[in-house]
């Protein structure tokens, strides 16, 4: 299973792109947390990386793409991944798709892109009550509502980008985390050929 999650900040891409990994077993690949883990190390990457998302914008095109290719050519990547916090603009979808074609690379395109809708209103109700459990500096409510203007002006285009290629699956993202899930599931099921790993007897 190959799938993009989309959706705005806080639509609760993370939450349901775990559960899909503990249902269907693909890695899940989340920029963010990659992100955060090297901030806290003090890499290269994080030092290059904090500036940007401690004012809510987007890291470059080039960090993310080249992260993100090294990640899916690891060996648990293999068969699918679950890509979360990737592809935020269309550069990056498009480098993903040429990497997915490449003769030389044994991957498979893409199966769905999952797109999390939500209102602003709850948006900004789940995000700032992350802020203060979390004490994120990005889920403060002044950094909110740029994340959701950078959002809007470069991720949406994304929804367009893959409805053309006939691999948008719409997600209501409002409702219990076990309710969305099921919805996921029972679309991926409808639209893809999925099947869940077998569940733990003990």
């Amino acid at each position: 299973m190959r799938l993009v999650l989309l959706g705005p900040p806080g639509a609760g891409k993370g939450t349901q792109a775990a559960l899909l990994h503990d249902t269907y077993g693909a890695p899940h690949v989340a920029t963010g947390e990659i992100f955060r883990t090297n901030i806290r190390e003090g890499t290269e990457l994080g030092e290059a990386a904090k500036q940007y998302i401690d004012r809510g914008d987007l890291v470059p095109d080039d960090v993310v793409i080249g992260m993100v290719m090294d990640r899916i050519t690891e060996p648990d990547c293999a068969d699918g991944f679950l890509l979360d916090g990737f592809p935020r603009t269309v550069a990056q979808a498009e480098a993903l798709d040429r990497r997915l074609r490449r003769p030389s690379v044994p991957q498979e395109p893409l199966d769905a892109a999952l797109n999390f809708e939500i209102t602003e209103e709850e948006l900004f109700r789940r995000l700032v009550g992350r802020a203060e459990r979390e004490h994120r500096s990005d889920d403060a409510e002044d950094i909110v509502r740029h994340r959701l203007e950078v959002y809007h002006q470069k991720t949406e285009p994304l929804i367009d980008y893959y409805q053309r290629q006939g691999l948008l699956i719409p997600v209501d993202g409002i409702g219990t985390i076990d309710g969305v899930h099921g919805r996921i599931r029972a679309s991926l099921e409808e639209r893809v050929q999925v099947s869940a790993v077998p569940s733990d007897p003990r």
